[in-house]
């Protein structure tokens, strides 16, 4: 099973304070693990939201809007793509991931299974599934399904 774990955007991040060396090493090696147990498909950093965009739709109508988003009260900061045995799994190794500086402010980090075609039962065509083993197989490297 493939999960995205979503972590937090903090005041520090959302004033676009880069992370300090030690914050990379501590990070970097949690990291490590995570490759070395051949779990990790990808890891990013999220810019702040003062430097991207929302799309609205709705029905006809779409509106583009700059950020910074204050009115979001939990905004993204990065995210880890990883491939797991379970949730529970997916959770024991993320309740070990350094987010949170010393003395810093609370945070949290949300894990969240990432559909297969096969969750979509009858509803997915063959034709469908066809076009997503395609869509797979030409997606860049570090995205495509281990599974």
């Amino acid at each position: 099973m493939r999960f995205m774990v979503i972590t937090k955007a903090t005041a520090r991040s959302e004033a676009g304070v880069m992370p300090t060396t030690e914050d990379f090493e501590t990070m970097g090696a949690f990291i490590e693990e995570l490759v070395d147990a051949g779990v990790l498909l990808a890891a990013e950093g999220i810019g702040p939201s003062s430097a991207g965009a929302r799309i609205y739709f709705d029905g006809e109508k779409t509106t583009v809007v700059d950020g910074p988003f204050t009115e979001s009260k939990e905004l993204i900061a990065g995210f880890y793509l990883v491939e797991m045995r379970s949730m529970e799994e997916c959770v024991e190794w993320f309740k070990r991931c350094p987010v949170q500086r010393t003395g810093g402010e609370p945070t949290n980090i949300e894990i969240r299974r990432l559909f297969s075609p096969e969750d979509f039962g009858e509803e997915l065509t063959a034709e469908q599934r066809e076009a997503v083993a395609r869509r797979e197989e030409t997606a860049a490297p570090a995205y495509r399904s281990v599974s």
